[in-house]
């Protein structure tokens, strides 16, 4: 069993402060960091290049071409069309060409497939032919509309990595070769930072108000006061407009699941002199829920809980 190499940016919202529990059997030192494409690759497509009067991007690969075009599907979010030699393949919101991969010694083509979901990273579509086979084969990274993995490339396989949340269960990280398919390459399970307390929180990089998980002292007090709701409100925070601050230096933000905003929003509050944290969550079929009671909440917090309209 061999340990893990630090996840850099490649992760999501947790990346750049998660401790993380993971075994790999076999992963070796990969650059886990996400990738551009190679030089020479054809251009990322846009729509308005597919509007434009000229040729569609196009991609040669194994003897033939990949184009991606408008299709004439009736569905308004499914109509773009990714094809091989004239023949479809797949049709999304959005495809753009990722890159040409050697993995193994086999080319593999990737395609990146997005359903335009707010929070939702894209769905890869791996392209490859069998040694001896004029067949195309494919494979996608995640069934779900909403993609949640983040892919890293590696000489001899790739490795799609999802997003561990506060309170959640350990997932799957999964890995796909020419050979082996897609298979479990192992887990990964979130943890803050060890040793963190309240004189070492730090807002100011950006993330959200999420990010304050990722401080151990947060993390349990999140994890005492929600208890066993943990996971739903940080859920709900994942979409967010950043941090900002009370009159009397309270650190706050809102948030909503990604995709489907209606049903998880959520309201944090840090507040670092007192040591405490407010928290307010509801779905579409809940009312709002508060921890603590809504009456214990100091003003100031409360007034700006009403100002999002939760």
């Amino acid at each position: 069993m061999a340990a893990a190499t630090t996840m850099g940016a490649a992760m999501g919202p947790f990346s750049r402060l998660l401790t993380v529990g993971l075994f790999l059997t076999g992963m070796g030192d990969i650059a886990l960091a996400e990738e551009q494409a190679p030089q020479g690759a054809p251009p990322t497509t846009t729509r308005r290049a597919l509007y434009a009067p000229e040729e569609p991007p196009s991609a040669p690969f194994a003897g033939g071409t990949f184009t991606v075009t408008e299709g004439s599907h009736e569905e308004s979010d499914q109509n773009m069309v990714l094809a091989y030699e004239g023949k479809e393949i797949a049709h999304d919101f959005f495809i753009s060409f990722n890159r040409i991969a050697k993995i193994d010694d086999t080319d593999v083509a990737l395609f990146n497939l997005e359903n335009g979901g707010a929070g939702c990273k894209p769905r890869v579509l791996i392209l490859w032919k069998k040694e001896g086979s004029a067949t195309l084969q494919s494979k996608r990274s995640e069934e779900d509309d909403c993609g949640q993995l983040s892919m890293a490339v590696a000489d001899d396989v790739i490795y799609f990595m999802p997003d561990v949340l506060p309170g959640g269960d350990s997932m799957s990280i999964l890995q796909w070769t020419p050979l082996g398919g897609l298979a479990t390459a192992g887990r990964l399970s979130f943890a803050p930072d060890p040793n963190t307390g309240w004189d070492d929180i730090d807002l100011s990089g950006g993330w959200g108000i999420v990010h304050a998980f990722t401080n151990e002292a947060v993390y349990k007090a999140a994890e005492k006061l929600l208890d066993g709701r943990l996971r739903n409100v940080a859920e709900s925070l994942l979409i967010s407009n950043g941090v900002r601050k009370t009159r009397s230096g309270v650190f706050y933000g809102s948030g909503n699941k990604p995709h489907a905003g209606a049903d998880g929003q959520a309201f944090m509050a840090v507040d670092v002199k007192s040591r405490k944290l407010y928290f307010a969550w509801k779905s579409d079929k809940s009312e709002l829920q508060t921890w603590p009671a809504l009456g214990d909440w100091p003003k100031e917090i409360k007034e700006e809980l009403e100002k999002i309209s939760l």
